[in-house]
């Protein structure tokens, strides 16, 4: 009895699922049930494990050679498993069945015919009911995120292709100073206007030189103002101490303090001077010269392109040479409007800076020259006609000196 039990346990099909999973008895018969409801009994294609070993063909028997049904339907054990209708009443004396939540959903399920267009108006349901769940949100972060990079990656290219093209663009204006250093490259020279700017450059070396040393006459001029103001101080005082010599440092009090007023007023005239100078030599000569800077560097970046040029049109004449040539050609002519713009702009500050500086240099040095004369002449009434004359305005005494608020 143990052999047969065990032998039957050895041959039992065990049902599983698409998923892999067991199914429990009822579940497995039930489904057999609906497939040979559905297309009924293929008897030629069954099969029969049998209960022991001694079978044949490994204990397989094929139902062809069975004559008879194979399989019998009981109405009984469908109306078994239906469970009750919730609103009918339990027939007396019947006994009330147990109730299976998995049978009541299936028998609620059952007759329910799946419809894509129903499903689809639930989910555009979904859809318009909740707009700003999460995932909305996450899809609009992605969006600005990518919106973002896009635009990052955007500069990045822009500041990687000016790199390229300044790269390239100095290594030929290297190359081409470097071939004009050692002699073996040519360039464009313009006489006239590099006379011009030597001539510039070596005015300005020498308004600096003056410059400098008016600077220094200011300072020691003023040095000077300082300790004659001393001076003329202590006489008065001492003209007040001294009974018997007050007229004598009385004298020289006044003389002190008429050349303190009279060098302050040459103070004045010399720092106008002064400043006029600064403002010619660092302002208006210093700009002229930048422009001369960029014409300098204009004029390099044409001769390099223009020795590029020259280096390709006497190559082979490919394709691929050809775009080369006619890409030069274009940079060639960009780089020789500049030139020629540059060069324009320079010949007409040329013009103006020579004009400007003539008529500064003729009013300062006139200045300068009655202002010195009328001072050691002791010409005070001069000196001060030179001053109004060039509008020259003398700082009130004592306003070199902070004020009290500023001290405090």
């Amino acid at each position: 009895m143990a052999d047969s039990f065990m032998g039957k346990a050895a041959t039992m099909e065990i049902p599983i699922n698409s998923n892999g999973e067991t199914l429990a008895e009822d579940d497995s018969l039930e489904q057999d049930l609906q497939q040979v409801m559905v297309s009924g009994p293929n008897l030629n294609e069954t099969s029969i494990v049998s209960g022991g070993y001694g079978g044949p063909a490994g204990g397989i028997i094929p139902t062809s050679s069975i004559k008879g049904p194979a399989i019998h339907f009981n109405p009984q054990y469908v109306d078994r498993r239906r469970p009750p209708a919730p609103n009918c009443a339990l027939v007396p004396g019947a006994e009330p069945q147990p109730t299976d939540l998995r049978m009541k959903s299936r028998a609620q399920g059952v007759g329910l015919v799946p419809s894509q267009s129903a499903a689809s108006r639930i989910a555009n349901q979904n859809q318009t009911d909740q707009p700003f769940t999460g995932s909305g949100m996450h899809h609009s972060n992605s969006n600005q995120n990518m919106s973002v990079e896009e635009a990052n990656r955007g500069v990045a290219v822009e500041k990687l292709d000016s790199v390229k093209k300044w790269g390239i663009n100095t290594y030929k204006c290297t190359k081409q100073m470097f071939s004009e250093r050692f002699g073996r490259g040519s360039r464009t020279v313009d006489l006239e206007l590099e006379a011009q700017i030597d001539v510039l450059r070596d005015t300005k070396r020498k308004y600096e030189s003056v410059l400098r040393l008016t600077s220094a006459l200011t300072s020691h001029f003023y040095n000077l103002v300082q300790t004659q103001q001393a001076l003329g101080d202590t006489f008065a005082d001492l003209s007040q101490k001294s009974p018997e010599l007050r007229d004598e440092f009385g004298y020289n009090a006044e003389t002190q303090k008429l050349l303190c007023r009279n060098g302050e007023a040459l103070l004045g005239a010399i720092n106008f001077f002064v400043s006029s100078i600064n403002t010619l030599v660092n302002k208006t000569m210093e700009d002229t010269l930048m422009t001369i800077k960029l014409y300098e560097a204009a004029r390099l970046e044409f001769d390099a392109y223009r020795a590029d040029l020259e280096e390709l049109s006497l190559g082979p004449r490919d394709a691929a040479t050809m775009v080369r040539i006619e890409v030069s050609q274009q940079q060639y002519q960009v780089q020789r409007d500049k030139y020629e713009r540059l060069r324009s702009d320079v010949t007409i500050k040329l013009k103006f800076l020579e004009e400007n500086k003539v008529k500064v240099m003729h009013k300062q040095l006139l200045l300068f020259h009655n202002a010195i004369s009328a001072y050691f002449a002791g010409n005070q009434q001069q000196l001060e006609q030179t001053l109004r004359q060039f509008n020259v305005k003398l700082k009130p005494p004592g306003s070199d000196k902070p004020s009290w608020l500023e001290e405090s």
